[in-house]
């Protein structure tokens, strides 16, 4: 099996996912979107991931790799292979299903609690009632046609979806490792301006060990989720 992601910025790596697909038995490969844009086959891959970035989905005339990734994207999709989509990934699969990705009226960086949307039946991956993930995102995006609400919180309505069996994204970043929160701060750390849902340093930096135990763990699920659910 070949897990394939794709990666907008050396900081924004795969976090708790690594450990995930090694366990699983998946090859890893990657596509550095920051340094080429060549893709491999959708045919050869069994699982997409599409990182997060610091860029908007709609800079195609900044970062013109954006329009081979997004038709990349879709093409994947539409072969029924399992793809996830974190962060500026999520917005990157909605606007390849038309929807329209913009500016959040609040930005939502640091450890905010998220709200799980009931579902009619089990046709679709469920998220607690409440649970508290961490964050680092300022725009948002309309559902895509067909999809399916997961979760939302107060600064945010779309924080989660889901298309078919085989396709979720996720605003939020369960992948967050101790590592990972740091390697972010590193590099956007000029983002952490006063504001109602963006915490300070010290308080992300503060987070206790069991709450990325159990991020990671719900990000296991959703792979897990996704993988038995291909098509």
């Amino acid at each position: 099996m070949r897990a394939h992601y794709l990666q907008h910025v050396p900081f924004e790596g795969l976090g708790s996912i690594e450990q995930w697909l090694n366990k699983s038995g998946y090859q890893i490969s990657k596509t550095r979107l920051y340094e080429a844009s060549v893709l491999p086959d959708p045919e050869e891959i069994d699982l997409l991931i599409v990182m997060g970035g610091p860029m908007s989905a709609n800079d195609e005339d900044e970062f013109p790799w954006l329009i081979p990734e997004k038709r990349f994207i879709r093409e994947v999709v539409d072969l029924g292979t399992s793809v996830l989509g974190i962060c500026l990934g999520a917005q990157l699969i909605a606007n390849t299903f038309e929807a329209s990705v913009y500016q959040n009226a609040e930005k939502e960086i640091g450890w905010f609690p998220i709200q799980g949307v009931p579902s009619v039946g089990n046709s679709t991956f469920i998220f607690p009632s409440l649970a508290t993930v961490f964050h680092w995102h300022g725009e948002t995006f309309d559902l895509p046609a067909g999809a399916t609400l997961l979760a939302r919180s107060e600064g945010c309505d779309n924080q989660a979806f889901q298309i078919n069996t085989s396709v979720i994204g996720l605003q939020f970043h369960l992948e967050t490792t101790p590592k990972s929160a740091y390697d972010l701060l590193d590099n956007c750390r000029d983002e952490l301006t006063h504001s109602k849902y963006i915490q300070t340093e010290t308080e992300i930096l503060s987070a206790k060990a069991e709450l990325y135990v159990a991020n990671n763990k719900m990000m296991g699920d959703i792979l897990s989720y996704l993988t038995q659910n291909r098509g």
